[in-house]
């Protein structure tokens, strides 16, 4: 592909994301000026030929990340397939793959060819696994290989741990969980083992070059994200977040778009904190957060926990945030799980929204709130973020087929108070015109 198609491709591709901001009631001139200042993203391979791009940044909506891919234990390309049709259904905005073990370059293709969403991965995984997972197998010529192969297949966006040094070390596996982190338990066991320094961030500068060439957004990795409460906000994690603004400052200087991920599991009250240091340290580059979880009790529940977090975390500032599922800390997300844990996140991306008073973010609220006090049942299931599951319950709960009732069965047609308020509001003005008239 010659540059001269290469530039056209990468204009097509931000005339999209700009349409679809549009939509959000931002201006164009925002997008752009956003965009040239590396506080907004637009993960674009100029080779993702059936890409649908967003724009992300704390000035537009809350996105949505929602992670598949195989474990090394179980599930199959045509599970992952079904992950991601139902992540695209349920309005994921990204989508990551995440395969480990065998066949994850196969995998990985093939689902990038179906994916509408920007496609994001983590070359480690694929590194490693080409490397059969012997450390010393794994060496700088083949991660870069595999960055150049992964860009030059379409990935729009890629994790590329460069943050992690060898000073670090010594910090974090003092720590409770130490690293809790794939990528990052990979490249400290290689630092480990060589006892050289990060190969990311060595190989940065020719990381980049392949960046530029395909428009790869780089997705700093946080490879000392806590993994639990009592390590978030130490030493370690903050110390590689430090090493993370420099490695904006070198991606912007080369011309190459970049966000950095972010923790992890944060007791609430440490997060708007959090928020605003990677602000100030990273220089206000876009935050691709996990969660925050914000318990450590809730196994079977941590879409919940974390969406918590996720609503305070995108309210102070991150701009996309990483789904966790049901499953997580317990096993491989199950389809089901996938589509748990983008509604919980949708949820929480956009109440966020609506407290940051974004134009237009509560328009959807009042319509639906217009649609409960017509008890328009249609309308509220087409407005759900979920109408499906919000059709299905109303008609279990009143086991009847169609919704066309003027009261539900939570409180039954006498003591339902919207319908009772309706009567009680048209008396009263009925009340209001008799007495008018009998003035006259």
């Amino acid at each position: 592909m010659n540059t001269q198609i290469q530039s056209a491709r990468a204009g097509e591709l931000t005339k999209q994301a700009i349409a679809a901001a549009m939509k959000e009631k931002v201006k164009p001139e925002t997008v752009r000026e956003n965009v040239a200042k590396g506080l907004a993203v637009i993960p674009a391979n100029i080779r993702h030929e059936n890409l649908l791009p967003v724009v992300v940044g704390r000035m537009f909506t809350t996105k949505v990340n929602a992670n598949i891919g195989r474990s090394a234990d179980c599930s199959s390309f045509a599970n992952e397939l079904k992950k991601l049709d139902v992540a695209v259904k349920a309005g994921a905005d990204f989508v990551m793959d995440l395969s480990v073990g065998a066949d994850v370059t196969s995998i990985r293709r093939r689902l990038l060819k179906h994916s509408p969403l920007p496609f994001g991965t983590v070359p480690v995984y694929e590194a490693f696994a080409r490397a059969n997972g012997k450390i010393d197998k794994l060496d700088r010529k083949l991660i870069l290989d595999v960055i150049r192969q992964q860009a030059e297949e379409g990935v729009d966006f890629m994790t590329i741990h460069a943050g992690l040094l060898r000073a670090h070390l010594e910090p974090a596996l003092k720590r409770l969980l130490g690293i809790v982190s794939r990528g990052g338990t990979v490249i400290a066991s290689w630092m480990d083992h060589f006892r050289r320094e990060n190969p990311f961030y060595e190989s940065f500068d020719e990381i980049l070059d392949v960046c530029l060439q395909y428009d790869v957004t780089v997705s700093l990795g946080d490879g000392l994200r806590p993994g639990c409460l009592a390590d978030a906000s130490d030493q370690a994690q903050f110390a590689e977040l430090d090493v993370l603004g420099g490695l904006v400052k070198r991606c912007r200087a080369a011309g190459v778009q970049v966000m950095v991920e972010g923790p992890g599991h944060v007791p609430f009250n440490q997060i708007q904190a959090n928020m605003e240091r990677e602000q100030k340290v990273c220089h206000d580059a876009p935050f691709y957060v996990l969660g925050p979880v914000v318990t450590d009790i809730a196994p079977g529940y941590d879409h919940i926990t974390s969406a918590i977090g996720a609503t305070a975390a995108a309210y102070h500032g991150a701009a996309l945030l990483c789904y966790v599922t049901p499953a997580e800390h317990l096993s491989l997300p199950t389809v089901e799980d996938v589509k748990q844990g983008i509604v919980a996140y949708r949820i929480a991306a956009h109440a966020a929204d609506v407290a940051k008073g974004l134009p237009g973010a509560r328009d959807i609220d009042d319509a639906m709130s217009l649609a409960r006090r017509e008890f328009d049942w249609e309308k509220q299931f087409k407005l759900a973020l979920d109408g499906d599951t919000a059709r299905k319950r109303y008609v279990k709960g009143r086991g009847v087929k169609k919704a066309d009732k003027d009261f539900c069965s939570m409180c039954g047609k006498d003591f339902c108070a919207i319908r009772a308020s309706s009567k009680l509001a048209d008396k009263r003005k009925n009340n209001c015109k008799n007495e008018g008239k009998a003035k006259k």
